[in-house]
C-alpha cells in the first residue's frame, strides 16, 4: 500500500472516508444476514412434501397420473394425497408415472 499522507487535513479526510465506507459495508452485511435469516425461516416453515401426488389433466377434473411425492416429472396441476387415495386412483385406471413408479412404491398389483 502507498504511504499515507503526512498532513493532518488529508489524514482526517481519509479517516472520514474509511469510516463512511466501513459503515456501508456493515449495513450490507446486516442486510445479507437478514436475507439469510428470512430464507432459513422460510425453509423451516415450509410444509412437508406429500408422499403421493395426483396430477390433474388440463381440464382440472380428471386425474391423469399418480406420482411419488417430489417426483420431478409431476406437473403444476399436481396435489398431495393420502396413500389410500393414490392406491384408489391406480385401481381406477389412473396411469402411474413411468419416471417415479408409484405403483411399485405402493405395492400396487393390477388385476
Amino acid at each position: 500500500m502507498h504511504d499515507l499522507p503526512p498532513d493532518l487535513p488529508r489524514l482526517r479526510t481519509l479517516e472520514t472516508w474509511l469510516a463512511y465506507t466501513l459503515d456501508r459495508v456493515r449495513q450490507q452485511i446486516a442486510a445479507a444476514e437478514r436475507r439469510e435469516a428470512e430464507r432459513q425461516r422460510g425453509e423451516q416453515a415450509r410444509p412437508p412434501e406429500p408422499d403421493w401426488l395426483i396430477e390433474q389433466g388440463l381440464s382440472g377434473r380428471q386425474p391423469v397420473y399418480v406420482h411419488v411425492g417430489g417426483c420431478p416429472m409431476a406437473g403444476k396441476r399436481s396435489r398431495g394425497v393420502e396413500r389410500d387415495r393414490a392406491l384408489r386412483a391406480l385401481a381406477e385406471g389412473v396411469d402411474a408415472c413411468t419416471h417415479c413408479r408409484p405403483d411399485t412404491e405402493l405395492g400396487f398389483m393390477e388385476g
